[in-house]
C-alpha cells in the first residue's frame, strides 16, 4: 500500500498507531485546522478521518486532489458534505455500532436522572439545603418506554429498559411489526406511542423527515406528564416548542445531550426548568467509545485503501459482506464489460439497458450496475469514474439505466447483458462467469465466442473472407504489435459477417487502427483497454 492518510480531527491513540504502523502509509495528523489550513493539508492526501470537529466542506473536497475516502469515527456526518464526495467519486464510511452502547447507556443514565430528579437534589444537597420532600421521583418499574427508532442504539436502549422491567415499545416506519419480537419489544404506530409512553427517547438520525419531529404537534399527542429524553442529534427536537410545553406544564421533564445550536447559548430558556436535564452532548463520550470508534474507522479506511473493502459507507447501496464477496467477481466483470461497451460506441449512449439472468436474477445487484455504468461513462470523463459516483454522473449526462431480471437462462448458470441504446440504434455486450471465478466476454452485438475480459483489446467486425485475419495479422506485425489471443466468433448468417476479438500488447496506435480499417473487408474496428477495472476507489 502507498497511501497519505490526513488525521484532522483527535482520535484516539491507538487508532493513530494503528495507522502508523502499517507500511507504505504516511500519517499527518493536524488538529484545530483554520478552513485554509485544512485546506492545504488536504492536497495530495488519499484518506481524511474526523470526528465531529473538522467540517469537509466543499473547499477542502476540491482541495483533496487525491481523496479516495472521508472517515467518520461516530455515526453522523453532519459535518461532512456527502454530496460533494459523491460526486467526486469519494467515499464517505462512519463506525454506527462503535458509539452505539455508549449512547444507549447515557440514554438509560438521562433517565434514571430525570426520573429520580438526580440533578437538582444533587445540587440542593451541595447548597446545604436537605429536601427529601422536595424531590419525590418516579419508578421505572412497570412504565411504559417509548423509542422513536429501532436501530442499532434504539435496540440497545429496549433491551436495557426491559432488563429494568419497563415496557417497551417501538415507532419505526422501516421495521415490519414483528422485527422486535426477539426483544419483547412491540413495533407500534406513532399515535399508539405518544397514547401510551411515560417515558419518550429519540435514537432516529437528523434528517428532513425527523427535523423537529417532536414539534408542538407531537408535544400536544403525548400522554400528560410524559418525559422526553433526546441522546440523537440536535434538531430533532423543536427547542421552542419544548420550552412552550414546560411552561404550560403538559410534560413533566425533558433531558437533552444535544441542542439544534452546539454549544448552546448560556441564557437557552430551557435552562431555567429544574426538570430538565442537560449534558453536553456526552453520548458517544466514554474511554472505551472512543478507542473503538478511533480504531474501527483507522481499520476500516486501510482495508479500504488496500483492497477496496467497503465497510458501513454512506454513499453506496448497504450490502452484506457475504454477499459483496458473492458479487465480487460479477462486479469486476460488469466494470470491464461497461468499458469495451465503451469503446465499441461512436458517441454518448442516450440509455443503457442491463439485464441480469439466471442465479444473478436472484441477487441484490446494485453494485453490479453501478461498475457497469462506471466503466461506460469512464472513457468520458478526466476524473474519477467508480461505485460512489456512477449512478449520479449517469444522471447528470442523461443516461437512463435500467434494470431488468430473469431467472430462465440456457447457456450459463448466470450472465449479464449490457445495452446500450445511441442514436436509435443498440448495440450489447454480455459476459458470464467460468467456474464461478473466470470472467468471460460471451456475446459482442449478436456474436457468440468467448473471450478474456483483460488487457488490450482490438475487436473487428469483418466480412468473412479468406485472408483476412492474416491480413490483420501482418498489419499488426509490422506495427510491432503482438498477438497474444484471439477469440473469433462465428460468421451470421443474415450478413455474413464475422467478428474477432484479438487480445494485443503493446497497445495500437491510431495508425495501425487506420490501416486496418482501409481493408476492405472490415466493417468496423475498435480498440478498448481493460485494465484497471472502475472499483469504489479507481
Amino acid at each position: 500500500m502507498n497511501a497519505k492518510i490526513l488525521v484532522a480531527d483527535k482520535l484516539s491513540k491507538e487508532g493513530i498507531r494503528l495507522l502508523e504502523s502499517t507500511e507504505g502509509v504516511e500519517v499527518v495528523v493536524r488538529h484545530g485546522m483554520t478552513e485554509d489550513e485544512f485546506a492545504e493539508a488536504a492536497a495530495g492526501v488519499d484518506a481524511i478521518l474526523v470526528r465531529s470537529a473538522a467540517k469537509v466542506t466543499a473547499r477542502i473536497l476540491a482541495a483533496a486532489d487525491r481523496l479516495r475516502v472521508v472517515g467518520r469515527a461516530g455515526i453522523g456526518v453532519d459535518n461532512i458534505d456527502v454530496a460533494g464526495a459523491t460526486a467526486r467519486g469519494v467515499l464517505v464510511m462512519n463506525v454506527p455500532d462503535a458509539n452505539a452502547d455508549t449512547t444507549a447507556e447515557h440514554a438509560i443514565t438521562l433517565l434514571v436522572a430525570l426520573a429520580r430528579n438526580l440533578p437538582t437534589a444533587d445540587r440542593s444537597l451541595r447548597a446545604g439545603n436537605w429536601e427529601r420532600s422536595k424531590f419525590l421521583g418516579s419508578e421505572l418499574q412497570g412504565k411504559v418506554l417509548g423509542i422513536i427508532g429501532g436501530g442499532n442504539i434504539g435496540r440497545r436502549v429496549a433491551s436495557r429498559a426491559r432488563g429494568l422491567g419497563m415496557e417497551v415499545v417501538v415507532h419505526d416506519p422501516f421495521l415490519p411489526p414483528d422485527a422486535l419480537k426477539d426483544l419483547h419489544v412491540a413495533v407500534v404506530s406513532m399515535d399508539e406511542l405518544c397514547a401510551r409512553a411515560d417515558f419518550i427517547t429519540l435514537h432516529t438520525p437528523l434528517l428532513d423527515a425527523t427535523r423537529h419531529l417532536v414539534d408542538a404537534d407531537f408535544l400536544s399527542r403525548v400522554k400528560p406528564n410524559v418525559r422526553i429524553v433526546n441522546c440523537a442529534r440536535g434538531g430533532i427536537v423543536d427547542e421552542a416548542a419544548l420550552v412552550d410545553a414546560l411552561r404550560e406544564g403538559r410534560i413533566r421533564g425533558a433531558a437533552l445531550d444535544v441542542f439544534e445550536t452546539e454549544p448552546p447559548p448560556k441564557d437557552h430558556p430551557l435552562f431555567e426548568f429544574e426538570n430538565v436535564v442537560v449534558t453536553p452532548h456526552l453520548g458517544a463520550s466514554t474511554s472505551e467509545a472512543q478507542t473503538r470508534a478511533s480504531v474501527d474507522l483507522c481499520r476500516q479506511v486501510l482495508d479500504y485503501l488496500d483492497h477496496g473493502e467497503a465497510r458501513n459507507a454512506l454513499n453506496l447501496p448497504r450490502t452484506p459482506p457475504e454477499l459483496l464477496s458473492e458479487l465480487a467477481p460479477w462486479t469486476s466483470l460488469a466494470g470491464r464489460l461497461g468499458l469495451l461497451l465503451a469503446g465499441l460506441l461512436d458517441g454518448p449512449a442516450e440509455r443503457l439497458d442491463l439485464s441480469y439472468r439466471g442465479t444473478l436474477a436472484e441477487l441484490e445487484t446494485g453494485t453490479v450496475t453501478r461498475a457497469f455504468v462506471a466503466g461506460l461513462l469512464r472513457p468520458a470523463f478526466d476524473t474519477p469514474v467508480n461505485l460512489v459516483n456512477a449512478l449520479q454522473l449517469a444522471g447528470e449526462r442523461g443516461l437512463a439505466v435500467e434494470e431488468r431480471k430473469r431467472a430462465a437462462i440456457r447457456d450459463f448458470a448466470a450472465m449479464i447483458t449490457g445495452t446500450a441504446t445511441i442514436d436509435g440504434k443498440k448495440i450489447s455486450v454480455s459476459g458470464a462467469l467460468f467456474g464461478h471465478r473466470q470472467p468471460r466476454i460471451v456475446k459482442i452485438d449478436g456474436f457468440h465466442l468467448e473471450a478474456i475480459p483483460e488487457g488490450s483489446l482490438l475487436v473487428v467486425r469483418n466480412e468473412d473472407r479468406p485472408g483476412t485475419l492474416g491480413r490483420i495479422g501482418s498489419i499488426l506485425g509490422d506495427a510491432g504489435v503482438n498477438i497474444k489471443a484471439m477469440h473469433l466468433a462465428p460468421p451470421r448468417a443474415e450478413d455474413g459477417h464475422a467478428l474477432g476479438v484479438v487480445n494485443v500488447e503493446p497497445d495500437v496506435d491510431a495508425a495501425t487502427l487506420d490501416a486496418i480499417r482501409a481493408l476492405p473487408e472490415v466493417r468496423r474496428v475498435a480498440f478498448v483497454r481493460l485494465d484497471g477495472e472502475p472499483g469504489v476507489g479507481a
